[in-house]
């Protein structure tokens, strides 16, 4: 469903219509509740009858009560802020929460408290993030959905947060989308076509490179893994130019549209959700359409390698020896650690434009969710651009955890016959940082100077954030999360500052 129109006003809370007005509680001082936000007198009192309910205030908690005398809307939403500072992510996750709790809500208008700019935005993020629904697929109809959410403010530059709110939402949608679309529906070719789509009216240019092209390149990752489906890979450039001597941003995105394991089979279990295993495509064009609907003065180029992973005849087999883009062989030892096969393409092709910075992303590793759980991505590489990426998590809220790559895990990959092997069959340790060992290989140099110095990298493996496969929270929907698009977008602009 389309995300709902997010608009900022002065209008006093009262006097905004909808289906409902969503104010927010804390924790009272006297054990009970707090309104937070708003003085409006048609609201004075409602404190007493909240705490007749039995709210504390905590995050996440909501209750829907009729709208008192004086109000316009027909009924009024509560939202627990919870204890604590007040900030940018909080405000977000409590608008997220009351969207999502109001999601058959044609128009909702909200009164959460907002001081500045960014928090107008992370407001309106929240609440357009948090009212998400997949119902392509549904046989039957799928009722109504919310529209538009209106929020009340005074705050300076109002308008433009607003705009740069549903920029995000829609991005963030965009990766939800492709996500939950079945893979007998998106595959290779299928998501090529839909970026194309996504980019259409915006000022974006998209280089495909198809099976001949691939072979003509040598991208012996993508044909490898690809090899074993009739629906052949593909390489997509999705370049965005909004300053031309701004720094060069490269992205890349792990797109297999459905991971099998290929000949080294995942367990029946496992390989339900692998449609999933294309979120780091999805998050690296979501970046770039973002970044381009808010005409930033940055420039980012996203490389989305996207291939299915299959059994068949025509399959990689353990053994193989694949040559990647620039000449350096790999012997294939497990064919389920294909991702990093593709990105190894991705990474030697972006590396050839020399940008100022990369940024790979992709759902890789089974260990990062063992290591991390389901909200924490691992984040490695250079420390400079850790750094970097660390920061603009902080700005957006996003959850990273920084991670070593020890330099005595290489020789776990040392191949028999190839430069190097792609796994370390049997070896259960340090699995997400021995792949980001092995992509690190990849990564190219400043210059093409022998001696330059690498390029700033950083590798983000999302395998637990990409998908909720619990209980919705805040803004953040059962199934596909859409994390760490705002985070990319945040650190073009970061870069472009410097």
């Amino acid at each position: 469903m389309p995300t709902p129109r997010l608009l900022s006003s002065s209008t006093p809370p009262s006097q905004l219509e909808g289906d409902a007005l969503v104010i927010a509680i804390a924790p009272g001082a006297d054990g009970g509740v707090a309104v937070v936000g708003t003085d409006d007198p048609a609201l004075a009192g409602i404190e007493s009858a909240l705490g007749m309910l039995g709210l504390t205030g905590a995050p996440d908690e909501t209750a829907r009560i009729p709208a008192p005398e004086g109000v316009a809307a027909r009924s009024l939403l509560v939202v627990g802020l919870g204890r604590g500072p007040l900030t940018e992510e909080s405000l977000r996750s409590a608008a997220g929460t009351a969207s999502r709790t109001l999601g058959s809500a044609r128009r909702i208008a909200v009164a959460l408290p907002t001081s500045s700019a960014g928090e107008v935005r992370a407001v309106l993020e929240g609440a357009g993030m948090g009212g998400y629904r997949f119902t392509a697929y549904r046989s039957s109809e799928a009722g109504p959905a919310t529209e538009e959410i209106e929020l009340t403010t005074g705050v300076d530059g109002a308008d433009a947060a607003s705009a740069d709110a549903q920029a995000h939402a829609e991005a963030v949608a965009l990766v939800r989308d492709l996500v939950n679309t079945p893979p007998n529906d998106l595959y290779p070719a299928s998501f090529v076509d839909r970026a194309r789509a996504a980019t259409e009216a915006l000022p974006v240019t998209v280089e495909e490179w198809g099976v001949d092209e691939l072979r003509e390149g040598g991208f012996g990752g993508l044909l490898g893994v690809g090899g074993g489906s009739s629906r052949g890979p593909r390489l997509l450039a999705v370049r965005y130019t909004g300053r031309a001597d701004a720094p060069h941003l490269a992205i890349i995105g792990k797109g297999i549209t459905f991971d099998s394991g290929g000949l080294s089979l995942k367990p029946a279990a496992a390989m339900v959700g692998m449609k999933y295993d294309m979120t780091g495509a999805a998050t690296a064009l979501a970046a770039v359409v973002a970044a381009a609907r808010r005409a930033l003065p940055v420039r980012i180029t996203a490389w989305l390698c996207l291939a299915e992973n299959l059994p068949s005849s025509t399959a990689m087999r353990p053994n193989d020896v694949l040559t990647i883009r620039g000449g350096t062989t790999v012997e294939v030892l497990n064919t389920d650690a294909e991702g990093r096969l593709v990105l190894a393409d991705g990474l030697a092709i972006a590396s050839e434009e020399h940008p100022d910075a990369i940024v790979d992303v992709a759902t890789l590793t089974g260990a990062a969710r063992i290591a991390l759980g389901e909200r924490y991505a691992g984040l490695m590489g250079d420390d400079a651009l850790v750094d970097e990426v660390r920061a603009a998590a902080a700005d957006t809220g996003e959850l990273v955890w920084p991670m070593p790559l020890p330099s005595e895990l290489r020789p776990l990959l040392k191949s028999d016959v190839a430069d190097i092997a792609n796994a370390k069959p049997g070896s259960t340790a340090a699995g997400m940082l021995l792949a980001g060992v092995f992509l690190r290989e990849f990564v190219g140099r400043v210059s093409d100077e022998p001696d330059a110095p690498r390029i700033p990298w950083a590798h983000l493996d999302i395998a637990g954030p990409a998908n909720n496969p619990g209980t919705p929270f805040g803004y953040t929907p059962k199934g596909p999360s859409g994390v760490m698009v705002r985070l990319l977008v945040r650190l073009a602009e970061r870069l472009a500052a410097k």
